[in-house]
């Protein structure tokens, strides 16, 4: 509630325990010794009095081992009212006499800068919905168009209803090519660390590297969608939001409407979970714009549609590192360069209505994390601050995600260009005891298993297997900003050679947040860290319409989420630093995810995968670079091998599985030695989504006949259980 609260800045990264912590124990020491030594404890004494103390951050405070509730694992207290559907989120706000809104958003979904902005819409024809029942008002300003109606299904009939006539704009550029797309946007250049020579020390090095990293544009993907509501009344707005940001919100209506900052209050309410900056405060502008309109309390509330196209994405990244190791096997030079594009994303209801420029300056936030944390006695990072492609801003790990991405993905090539073990080579050149006692201790707990190259481990020729690392600090704010919590990944993952389909089966995350106030809540970050980013490496990308470069994704269909059964197991091995300073926790254990999983990749199948998502199809078209005809005859040869083979020679089984490993083709004989093969072999051929729904093979009946297997040992039911990653993931034996 803003007008009650002093304004501390956005939340971000869990710094508030990191930031704030320390004044308010002070404080509150401080005005528990004031109570003892002027009330001595009665607090009847002070009944009726005013008192004001200035803050002395000199205040003893309780030591941590006489700490008697903070510290100790606690209980969530908001979960019995969201699992009994009680009032627990800003969408559950309801005031006497309020209305329902629907916004109509224009049709240049994603864009948020250009001359065009808020002076496209021609006419509105008020005509199209004057037959609905409810309809209270049309408002229109510029290019923001709304409807306020008696009741929520009134307003989205209306919504749906209104025709509108919008002029031409101007065609964004083509994303299909980020990488071209990013390297031709005009950029500014910014050198944010540099010592040493990097250029002349990498072309002197005997081993050295150049590679390229793409991040993708990727959404908040909150699975609810954005809503507030608005009450104007008296020459006052009051707005109940799930903004992460309330005093910044509050200035932007106040812009908006021409109210002073003191005439908005701004009550920040549980919404959809976004980490970063979603449909949250366009939606609360929407709200106040309609409200105004009405003078009576009004709720919003945006479409799947609405929400998936113009919340700010997360911002696509290019990064190039040119690195060297020495001839005495330690890192020689370090020259990186990033590509951040975004402008912070102003509030959309002020461009719609012209309130503010829709120019194209660019946010100076892609330096998070752009400094490696390794020894490197030449180093260069520059940061090429660019204006927006698509409406972007902060993402849970900001730019620190994908610059770790590249810096724990190259460091893990340059290891094994040395033929060293990443573990090893990592620790070589960490200077941070803190860093390398984190990364021994997860590595240790995880059972890494020391290697110097990609073993491609499998047990049935189908599946591989991998296992990857990486480790990274978020460093965020303005540079060169300061650290939250240490955080290491291993990863474990299988690979099907055929489908392509990567499953994340185990991650050990290790994390180091300093003291903490209560571990449990610690752990619950952690674990909302690891199944986001394995998400967001597996399966997000944002689609862009070839033709127009407004946003294609607009549903769950075109923007795919891991589900429930592919989420892995999660192992937390939190790091005990009594006496340390508290340090945020929200986004840490991210910003390595994808890194150690892309490694892991790597390990499984001998692929170097750059840029995520690290889907299906682009895994496949990897390892199977390969006709469809030929993709089709291997498929044959793997899935049609039925229990009925085992009846043959085994000198017969032995060429088809060199052909599943792909050393050569398996002669006819074998390819025909089980006449009587079930039919049905394409079902194995079919996507992830039908598989799971495929009965296990029954097992061969005992008999002398036949050759004695046992279920476990036989090959379609291993090759059944490698491809049903969900079968796996939930198999009885696992409960």
């Amino acid at each position: 509630d803003t007008p009650r609260t002093p304004n501390m800045g956005p939340t971000i990264a869990s710094a508030t325990l990191q930031i704030a912590a320390n004044p308010l124990r002070r404080a509150a020491a401080q005005a528990g010794a004031w109570l003892q030594l002027h009330a001595a404890g009665d607090a009847a004494a002070l009944q009726g009095q005013q008192v004001r103390l200035v803050l002395d951050l000199e205040t003893p405070l309780r030591p941590q081992d006489q700490w008697r509730v903070a510290g100790q694992s606690l209980p969530r207290v908001d979960i019995p009212a969201k699992v009994l559907g009680e009032a627990a989120f800003v969408h559950d706000v309801r005031l006497a006499g309020m209305l329902h809104g629907r916004v109509v958003r224009p049709p240049y979904a994603g864009a948020d800068h250009g001359e065009f902005i808020g002076r496209t819409l021609r006419a509105v024809d008020e005509t199209s919905i004057a037959h609905l029942p409810g309809i209270v008002a049309l408002v229109r300003e510029g290019d923001f168009v709304g409807i306020v109606a008696e009741r929520e299904e009134q307003a989205e009939a209306a919504m749906r209803a209104l025709r509108l006539d919008w002029g031409d704009w101007p065609v964004q550029p083509p994303l299909d090519d980020l990488a071209a797309a990013l390297s031709a946007h005009p950029a500014t250049p910014r050198v944010v660390a540099e010592h040493g020579d990097a250029a002349a020390a990498n072309a002197a090095a005997p081993v050295r590297l150049q590679r390229r990293y793409v991040w993708p544009y990727q959404m908040h993907a909150s699975i609810g969608p954005s809503c507030a509501v608005a009450h104007w009344q008296d020459g006052a707005l009051q707005v109940w939001s799930g903004t992460q940001t309330p005093h910044v919100l509050r200035a932007d209506l106040a812009l908006l409407t021409g109210l002073p900052d003191t005439a908005v209050d701004v009550v920040r309410l549980e919404a959809a979970g976004c980490y970063g900056r979603n449909g949250a405060d366009d939606v609360t502008a929407d709200a106040a714009m309609l409200s105004r309109a009405v003078g009576q309390p009004v709720r919003v509330q945006l479409t799947r549609e609405q929400e998936h196209q113009w919340e700010p994405k997360g911002a696509a990244q290019l990064m190039d590192v040119d690195g060297s190791v020495g001839a005495d096997g330690r890192l020689q030079g370090w020259d990186f360069s990033t590509c951040y594009p975004s402008n912070a994303a102003p509030t959309l209801a002020l461009l719609l209505t012209g309130r503010v420029a829709a120019t194209a300056q660019a946010y100076a936030m892609g330096d998070r994390t752009s400094v490696p944390p390794y020894r490197v006695p030449n180093l260069k990072v520059t940061v090429n601050d660019m204006p927006p492609i698509l409406r972007a801003s902060w993402l849970r790990g900001v730019s620190a995600l994908p610059n770790s991405f590249a810096h724990e993905s190259f460091v893990d090539e340059l290891a094994h260009a040395q033929g060293e073990d990443p573990l090893a080579f990592r620790l070589k050149h960490l200077d941070d005891v803190r860093a390398a006692e984190l990364l021994r201790e997860t590595a240790e707990r995880a059972g890494w298993q020391a290697h110097v190259g990609p073993r491609q481990l499998s047990d049935d020729g189908v599946t591989l297997k991998g296992q990857g690392l990486a480790y990274a600090r978020y460093i965020h704010s303005k540079f060169p900003g300061f650290g939250a919590a240490w955080s290491a990944w291993v990863a474990d993952v299988e690979v099907n050679r055929i489908t392509g389909e990567v499953h994340v089966s185990r991650v050990v995350v290790g994390h180091d947040a300093g003291a903490m106030v209560n571990p449990a809540g610690v752990q619950h970050q952690v674990h909302g860290n690891v199944v986001q980013t394995t998400s967001r490496a597996l399966k997000e990308r944002v689609a862009v319409e070839p033709e127009g470069g407004t946003v294609a994704s607009r549903e769950w269909g075109s923007y795919p989420l891991l589900s429930f059964r592919e989420v892995p197991v999660i192992e937390v091995m939190m790091m005990p630093r009594p006496g340390e300073p508290m340090l945020g926790a929200g986004e840490s254990s991210s910003v390595p995810g994808t890194a150690a999983i892309a490694n892991a990749i790597f390990d499984a199948t001998g692929v170097r995968f750059r840029e995520p998502p690290f889907t299906p199809e682009v895994v496949r078209a990897a390892l199977n670079p390969l006709t469809g005809r030929r993709c089709l005859q291997l498929a044959r040869a793997n899935w049609c091998l039925a229990d009925r083979t085992a009846r043959t020679a085994p000198q017969l089984a032995q060429p088809l599985t060199a052909a599943r490993q792909g050393r050569a083709p398996a002669p006819r004989a074998a390819r025909h030695a089980a006449p009587n093969r079930r039919p049905g072999w394409r079902s194995w051929c079919q996507p992830p989504r039908s598989r799971h729904r495929l009965a296990p093979p029954a097992p061969s009946p005992p008999g002398p006949a036949r050759w004695p297997w046992s279920l476990a040992a036989s090959p379609r039911w291993r090759a059944w259980r490698a491809w049903s990653f969900r079968a796996r993931r939930w198999h009885p034996s696992r409960a």
